[in-house]
């Protein structure tokens, strides 16, 4: 049988547990050009509470009595496609499942576990990486000895995203929660300086960190920590709007920056990416991220759960801040 975790209601606020049901059913039989993959591990990201939404959004929302959406990486057990044979793993959007049965059109591609651990396909090499590269080597167009802000920085995107503002030459602070997680962020992944947002005042934390302002901020968060970054850009500052996961499971409309005017005394700019817009330059950015992971200069950590019937615990350290890299849930043997 096909263990599946399907969509029973919209939420409200924080989704509660009978917001998805755990069902059965037969393990999918393919059809000619298509193949079974058993699901290894699945992803999990804060995009996902927006997609239960039912709103006009980059993607459709997950209808009521669909499997839950998510990003995977399995093996293919059967085939009759022509491209992707018995025994190759791929990654792709298989939803919360144990098995899925596909053509591979719908953004499927190979991977190779010798070259990387399959959990770093739906992290560092996946989704999350491609989101940070794009966001803030295209969208944030960071030079050399730019000072760029990274909120949510020890999450998926955002330890990526410090990581390669580093590597690129820049001075890099984060803002993440909690003394282990800042401690993380300086000692393992070389940032400059970091920011504790559940132990001191930001605005303190950005005067010290960063005293002659913000070239780039690259927000995760929104809220009133982007209200307060925006108090200090610098002249053609460049804002990233990757996500806003404070405002998520707001049980009221997500208020908008106060400090907006700073954007027009400073000439800067505010823009939002969405990296399925990036999708041609994928290969590129795995080829390149993969060399600075050889080379020692990127670290990929991947925070591994197991078991689909523990995917809402899982689900809720997304928004506890419960985690320190990529979530990930291992799906069951």
């Amino acid at each position: 049988m096909n263990k599946q975790l399907k969509l029973a209601k919209r939420p409200v606020g924080l989704p509660e547990a009978d917001t998805w049901t755990l069902e059965s059913s037969p393990i999918p039989t393919i059809k000619e050009g298509e193949v079974l993959v058993k699901q290894m591990y699945i992803s999990l990201d804060p995009a996902m509470r927006g997609w239960l939404n039912d709103v006009r959004s980059y993607i459709p929302p997950v209808q009521i009595g669909e499997v839950m959406r998510a990003g995977s990486v399995g093996k293919v057990v059967a085939s009759k496609h022509p491209h992707f044979k018995e025994g190759m793993y791929l990654a792709g959007y298989g939803g919360v499942q144990q098995y899925v049965a596909t053509d591979g059109s719908n953004g499927w591609y190979p991977v190779d576990p010798s070259l990387a651990p399959l959990p770093t396909y739906i992290g560092t090499l996946g989704m999350p990486g491609m989101t940070a590269y794009f966001g803030i080597l295209e969208v944030g167009a960071i030079k050399e000895g730019e000072v760029v802000l990274v909120s949510g920085a020890a999450g998926a995107v955002g330890s990526i995203v410090g990581q390669i503002a580093k590597i690129k030459g820049c001075y890099v602070v984060g803002i993440a929660g909690g003394a282990d997680k800042c401690k993380y962020l300086i000692e393992e992944l070389g940032f400059d300086g970091a920011i504790d947002y559940k132990n001191e005042d930001v605005r303190v934390g950005l005067k010290r960190e960063c005293p002659k302002g913000i070239d780039v901020y690259f927000d995760n968060v929104g809220g009133e920590i982007l209200d307060i970054a925006l108090t200090r850009i610098r002249r053609h500052a460049r804002i990233v709007i990757c996500g806003a996961i404070s405002q998520y499971n707001n049980m009221e409309a997500p208020k908008g920056p106060s400090n907006y005017l700073s954007l027009l005394v400073n000439r800067a700019r505010m823009e939002g990416m969405v990296v399925m817009d990036y999708a041609k330059g994928y290969q590129k950015a795995a080829t390149e991220m993969g060399m600075w992971i050889a080379q020692g200069k990127l670290k990929s950590r991947e925070d591994v759960y197991e078991g689909i019937e523990n995917f809402y615990d899982t689900f809720l350290r997304l928004f506890s801040g419960e985690k320190l890299g990529k979530l990930v849930l291992k799906v069951d043997e």
